[in-house]
């Protein structure tokens, strides 16, 4: 029974949807943290210019520093987002000599500029506030006095720029996503095509086209294909021997029913009672003949189609052997032999099977020995316990086989040659259907007493299971 579960297109796109959503949230959380270092350059950037046009502005009068600050120092800073910008000029005392900076440097800082150039995110008053601050070793001529300049500004500007960045990254990657979606659908469009091509092939066969498949298809498809091809095989070969078989059943229902035929219209033609009653044994003899051809028929199409998981259990081989040979041994028809068993093994031997296909088998083995053998002949049954598996056997003293005829016994009405017997050649057919079935083993060879011997060889349970 097919069962539907999702579909192939939708397990690769959410595949591709959650390895680029991994992906995109690493791009974006990079692009974020780029934005800002890119904003925090520039406005950086910006302070130390500032810096610089305000250093190049400091004058030396009477020896004292004096500061006019251009203007080009506080347009470097004013943008449409800065709407306060800061600035102090220190002497070497830590005094403001000039700024509209109304908080104090902490010593500390201007330890830090005084060995080199450095900036510092601070929060005043509930605003963060971004400063740089540099020291002038050498300002004037006439003083060497070391004077530092701190320049800042409030974070809006710095923040308005790093969002804008962010915003345009994040706008690419959703552009990148939906062009990357429609490139998606086209290529699983694409790299499905040769499954659609062989589907819309299958789909055009007849019931009955069993023809290795001529499509081309991609490595990945190869074995599935391949597969394909070994199921149409499977399928031709069974049903060419369906056909052989359904030929020779009606060839072998045929001449029974023709002899009735033949028999019935002599008797019709005759006003003798003596020559009736023998037309009557002879129709009852052909009728039981067919009867038996047509039960055995009926058995092999029930052996050959039914479940695989048939009612299997746990069952004693040997006892089951013992009471089928001493019910054949009872039997009329095996008056003229000597049925009997050999030494078979005091305990129990368990095995897994179906009680009734069982004693089929054996019945059919029984009786192929009392059919194609010569009054007087001994029937030997047995079993033996190997390591892992059980072994049934069953030979005969008759005249046995050529090693040519052995090895198509199982196939259906195949009499090893014989033509003089009344078997219909289905025994062994039977069979081998019934040990395939539980998973056992057939071998057909010669006795030492030159008749044949066949071996079954079926799996024994271990002890845990046959607890």
């Amino acid at each position: 029974m097919i069962q539907v579960e999702g579909s192939l297109k939708a397990r690769l796109a959410v595949w591709l949807v959650v390895t680029v959503s991994a992906l995109g949230v690493l791009l974006l959380v990079e692009a974020y943290f780029s934005s800002q270092r890119a904003a925090e350059r520039a406005y950086d950037s910006q302070l130390e210019a500032a810096a610089l046009t305000i250093a190049e502005a400091v004058q030396w009068e009477a020896g004292q520093p004096v500061v006019e600050i251009p203007s080009a120092a506080l347009q470097i800073l004013a943008t449409r987002h800065q709407e306060r910008v800061f600035y102090a000029v220190l002497d070497a005392d830590g005094q403001a000599i000039s700024g509209n900076l109304n908080m104090a440097i902490p010593s500390e800082w201007q330890r830090q500029a005084a060995l080199q150039p450095t900036w510092f995110s601070e929060t005043h008053r509930g605003t963060p506030w971004r400063l740089h601050g540099r020291e002038l070793d050498s300002a004037g001529w006439e003083t060497q006095d070391p004077v530092q300049i701190w320049v800042g500004h409030t974070m809006s500007g710095r923040d308005a720029l790093a969002e804008a960045l962010f915003e345009q990254a994040v706008t690419r990657f959703v552009i990148m996503v939906l062009v990357a979606g429609i490139l998606m659908l086209l290529a699983m469009r694409v790299a499905l095509a040769p499954m659609r091509r062989l589907r819309h092939q299958l789909r055009q066969r007849d019931a009955d086209d069993m023809r290795p498949l001529d499509t081309r298809v991609p490595e990945e498809m190869r074995e599935m294909a391949e597969t394909l091809d070994s199921l149409f095989t499977r399928q031709r070969e069974s049903r060419d021997a369906l056909l052989r078989f359904t030929a020779d059943a009606s060839h072998q229902l045929k001449t029974p029913l023709a002899g009735l035929q033949a028999t019935s219209e002599l008797a019709l033609q005759s006003e003798h009672p003596e020559t009736w009653r023998q037309a009557l044994a002879d129709v009852h003899d052909s009728a039981g003949r067919t009867s038996r051809l047509a039960g055995q028929l009926l058995s092999l199409a029930r052996l050959r189609h039914a479940e695989e998981e048939g009612a299997a259990t746990r069952l004693d081989a040997i006892a089951l052997l013992r009471e089928t040979a001493f019910d054949w041994a009872q039997r009329d028809a095996a008056q003229g032999h000597d049925i009997g068993l050999a030494a078979l093994p005091e305990s129990p031997q368990y095995i897994c099977g179906e009680a009734w296909a069982l004693r089929e088998l054996l019945g059919n083995l029984i009786d192929n020995a009392l059919r194609y053998t010569p009054p007087g002949s001994v029937i030997t049954l047995g079993a033996v316990r190997h390591a892992q598996t059980l072994e049934w056997y069953i030979e005969d003293d008759g005249p046995g086989v050529s090693a040519e005829v052995m090895a198509r016994l199982h196939r259906p009405f195949e009499r090893g040659g014989r033509q003089d017997t009344e078997g219909s050649g289905l025994g062994l057919a039977i069979v081998d259907s019934i040990v395939r079935r539980h998973a056992a083993r057939m071998q057909v060879e010669s006795a030492e007493k030159g008749g044949l011997r066949v071996r079954l060889l079926f799996p024994c349970l271990t002890r845990h299971e046959e607890g």
